[in-house]
């Protein structure tokens, strides 16, 4: 039988530094920025989530009180679900324009095609 070219621990270390090159090269490392960015997203999807379902539940007391069973639920749903989206944007919009004037970004002439 051939003799191996290097020793079992040899070959382990090898292996391991291999794998650590591997590994620390995968997963770029996350800035503050990128944290504060995933944050304000999960922030809006908590404000329009709650917003479906505060809707919701507003609709179901509603039914619940006034003994009109599926409109108030269908329309608090409807409203929830528009005004989470509505404050979301505003939310966005607010946030985005806030990081640009930090970067510096221009603003954006809407009349101008150039």
């Amino acid at each position: 039988m051939p003799e191996p070219d290097e020793s079992r621990d040899e070959a382990l270390r090898s292996l391991n530094k291999r794998l650590d090159a591997f590994e620390t090269g995968r997963a770029p490392p996350t800035s503050f920025t990128t944290q504060r960015a995933m944050g304000q997203g999960y922030r809006f999807l908590a404000e329009v989530i709650g917003g479906v379902f505060g809707g919701a539940g507003f609709g179901w007391l509603i039914d619940r009180f006034a003994h009109t069973t599926p409109l108030g639920l269908v329309g608090g749903l409807l409203i929830g679900t528009g005004f989470s989206i509505y404050v979301a944007v505003k939310g966005a919009a607010r946030w985005s324009k806030t990081e640009s004037e930090k970067v510096g970004v221009p603003p954006v002439d809407p009349g101008n095609d150039h």
